[in-house]
């Protein structure tokens, strides 16, 4: 499925930069710990991500609304933003063609997907004017725990009107809401009006819930199996139990990260090469950010812990930022992703012979020029003394994709104990829904309200025109 290759990361690659086996050793009873005590959650079922894949109602629900929905409906677009988007695209992208919604509808094997993960007017606009004839085939799936998210819950009130004022008393039909089982704005909402439902596990914060059905409806109504993309994630589970931690690619992936922050590398690129690849290194981004970016440890001890996520393309990206991660601050660690085989193939022609400058390109399969570019990357990298790991899938599939999740999600839960912070709390973004619920007008913000406005108008001292 997965593999994971961290020798660019040795000092035997990049010198003084890169770990030595004083650094493995010297980590190795923190690491042993932080992996047992991750493994013990999971036993103690505490940590819901993990249980996922051995939840045969989340199966069975998302399956029955599967078989009544998809025949009949021609677009599904997804309301939701963060962890209830990030995970829909990602899937999305990996696991079906880029031109997916420019196919035919009898040729695509599901409705075409649009993922509002944002409230730009245009976004939203376009995307409801593109529905245009097509509204009473459209399933619009809304997604929120509590159904107070301001983006999603602005999106919702748009799309439940334009229904209403269009289908008529059949507006309801047109509705899947994902949400709180038992309480809350949306699932009292959704019981009033007589949508289709769906749960958010109670015990899965919305960064680590692609695999519930969050995630699964929208991937198994586009035609994703999502029983192999299941099957994948608790075969790496799996493999990530105990055992010696040097020999295990979750725990050994969450020591590199914490040694090289440690050792003066805060920032992390996911560099996928392979464009269907590149969704799942957003998705990578709000695990990574919201988990481990912590201002306290468990102690309420200040901390200001947590690698800082980005994301690059190859071969996009050596052509845009490679000058920068060679000759710039050496305070990076480069994850590639990188694929043995690939979904599709090309082989360039056999022209051109006699021009010297072309004629090496001749009989080049497209995916053997991706792997030369990433090894060159890789290369170039390690002369100038920078670290890098990569993440190798055996291929793009379900079963892949799946086992890259748990993975990741294993990995942030290791990391988090390395670092001693709560993994699965996210109270700094708190303070800017509040923000935004006041410069609204919601009841019971008025203070903040009046506390922002110095910033909610601009200082003319400050504006040059």
């Amino acid at each position: 499925m997965i593999q994971l290759y961290y020798k660019g990361a040795t000092a035997d690659v990049v010198g003084a930069h890169g770990l030595s086996e004083a650094d493995f050793n010297q980590v190795g009873q923190k690491v042993a710990h932080a992996h047992q005590a991750v493994c013990d959650q999971i036993a103690a079922g505490k940590l819901g991500y993990a249980d996922l894949p051995n939840r045969k109602t989340y199966r069975d629900r998302v399956g029955q609304l599967v078989a009544k929905y998809k025949a009949k409906t021609t677009d599904l677009v997804v309301l939701g933003i963060g962890g209830s988007a990030l995970g829909n695209i990602a899937l999305q992208t990996a696991l079906k063609p880029v031109t997916y919604n420019l196919i035919d509808d009898a040729q695509r094997g599901g409705p075409r997907l649009f993922v509002l993960d944002n409230v730009d007017p245009c976004l939203v606009s376009d995307t409801l004017d593109l529905l245009g004839s097509r509204l009473g085939s459209t399933v619009f799936n809304v997604i929120s725990k509590s159904g107070e998210t301001a983006e999603t819950a602005s999106q919702f009130m748009i799309v439940r009107e334009m229904l209403r004022a269009k289908l008529g008393k059949d507006f309801a039909r047109h509705i899947v809401a994902t949400t709180d089982e038992k309480k809350g704005t949306l699932h009292d909402i959704a019981k009033a009006d007589g949508y289709d439902t769906m749960p958010v596990p109670e015990d899965v914060g919305g960064r680590f819930s692609v695999l519930s059905p969050v995630g699964l409806f929208s991937a198994a109504m586009c035609g994703i199996d999502t029983d192999k993309l299941l099957a994948g994630a608790a075969a790496m589970l799996k493999q990530l139990e105990p055992h010696d931690w040097r020999k295990n690619p979750g725990t050994m992936l969450a020591a590199i990260t914490w040694l090289m922050f440690n050792k003066g590398k805060p920032i992390q690129v996911m560099m996928p090469y392979s464009n269907r690849l590149y969704g799942l290194a957003d998705w990578y981004r709000q695990l990574w950010a919201e988990s481990l970016g912590k201002a306290k440890d468990r102690a309420g001890k200040d901390a200001f812990v947590g690698p800082t996520p980005i994301k690059a393309l190859g071969t996009t990206d050596q052509h845009s930022q490679a000058q920068l991660y060679r000759e710039g601050p050496n305070d990076k660690l480069v994850i590639f992703l990188e694929a043995a085989t690939h979904p599709r193939e090309l082989t360039v022609p056999d022209v051109f012979g006699d021009v010297a400058g072309l004629s090496y390109l001749r009989g080049t399969k497209l995916s053997a020029l991706l792997q030369a570019e990433k090894v060159a990357t890789e290369y170039a990298l390690a002369v100038s003394q920078r670290p890098t790991v990569t993440i190798r899938f055996d291929a793009i599939d379900e079963e892949s994709v799946g086992a890259f999740i748990m993975y990741y999600e294993f990995v942030t839960s290791v990391a988090g104990e390395l670092f001693n912070i709560n993994a699965y709390d996210q109270p700094a973004v708190e303070l800017g829904k509040q923000a935004t619920f006041a410069l609204i007008g919601r009841k019971g913000y008025e203070k903040m309200a009046a506390d922002i406005q110095p910033f909610a108008k601009p200082d003319e001292k400050y504006v040059l025109r």
